[in-house]
């Protein structure tokens, strides 16, 4: 490169009027270690604030969905354990004795642990959510209900069991609540669809806004990218002063986010623990869990944070070296 050449480029990096390189004298030399790009800007501190609101925002939808595959779990595994029998009143027959008969076949089967036969009154109560208190249902046909819990360790034969209540008590049916975990599995792979989009749109926004904020940074600095690019500067070189620049930024947004959602994740948790044993308590928990999202669950939410900071850094390396190559 000619002398005259190196003056006109040398003159356009900032503090280039003093120093002395090649024979020409500066006011100012540039610092070695002077980074390309500043270190704290307001859109610089802009960017880390809406880091951390898509890591916070990422952080809850992705421990919504820990905790709502959870509760699901929790729900099929409730469900699972328990059975049903009801028994129907029917004309010439002695609902009492099919009652007594259906729960001793229930008794005598295979792989059941416990049976609970509800009474009258029992299966009166039931009702009164929906009909009320102090009605008079004794002229009503109400089924009885026996429910009974399955053995953890041992099966129990539906079919043969189904055949054995037909035969020993034939106004008796049998409730495996297969519909009921086939609409919780449905309603939470719904549920966790949903937060899996949610998820993804959160980061789609995260990267365009990555992305405008790498070109507003290399707006400011197009003349300093120029020059280093023109005196033979490796694009690599470059890219990672930028990627070095944004990984710094994701860190400090995807810090402050996580730790927002962490914080959020445990309060709820301990409200939940202060409500236990209380009846909007027991129907909260019973619905979402206890809200606590256990080591896992924390794990993954600080994975995000990173993932995050990485992403960042990732996409204003991609954008910086489509820009060089363009130059090229």
């Amino acid at each position: 490169m000619t002398s005259s050449r190196w003056s006109q480029l040398r003159s356009r990096l900032p503090g280039s009027t003093s120093g002395e390189i090649g024979g020409e004298k500066f006011a100012e030399p540039l610092k070695r270690n002077m980074p390309l790009i500043p270190a704290d800007t307001i859109a610089g501190r802009a960017l880390v604030t809406v880091i951390a609101i898509m890591t916070f925002l990422a952080a809850i939808s992705a421990g919504a969905g820990v905790l709502v595959n959870d509760a699901s779990r929790g729900w099929m595994d409730l469900v699972s354990r328990e059975m049903t029998i009801q028994v129907k009143p029917r004309a010439g027959r002695d609902i009492e004795a099919d009652v007594a008969a259906a729960a001793n076949v229930a008794r005598a089967t295979t792989g059941v642990s416990s049976v609970r036969v509800f009474s009258k009154g029992d299966s009166e109560k039931l009702l009164e959510p929906w009909l009320g208190t102090g009605l008079d249902l004794g002229e009503l046909p109400i089924p009885r209900l026996i429910v009974f819990e399955r053995d953890a360790n041992r099966a129990v034969d539906i079919s043969a069991l189904r055949d054995e209540l037909l035969r020993k008590s034939p106004s008796a049916s049998l409730d495996d609540h297969t519909l009921w975990m086939e609409r919780l599995a449905s309603m939470a792979r719904t549920l966790v669809f949903i937060v899996i989009v949610i998820f993804l749109l959160v980061l789609t926004a995260m990267g365009l806004a990555v992305a405008f904020a790498t070109r507003g940074a290399m707006a400011g600095t197009s003349e300093i990218v120029n020059v280093l690019h023109f005196v033979g500067a490796e694009d690599s070189f470059i890219a990672a002063q930028f990627k070095q620049h944004f990984l710094r930024l994701g860190l400090r947004g995807g810090a402050i986010g996580g730790g927002a959602a962490m914080l959020v994740f445990g309060l709820s948790a301990t409200l939940a623990a202060w409500r236990a044993h209380t009846p909007a308590g027991d129907q909260i928990e019973a619905l979402f869990g206890t809200f606590s999202l256990g080591l896992l669950g924390y794990a993954v939410i600080g994975a995000i944070a990173v993932g995050i900071a990485v992403l960042t850094g990732l996409v204003s390396r991609s954008i910086v070296f489509r820009h060089l190559r363009g130059l090229s």
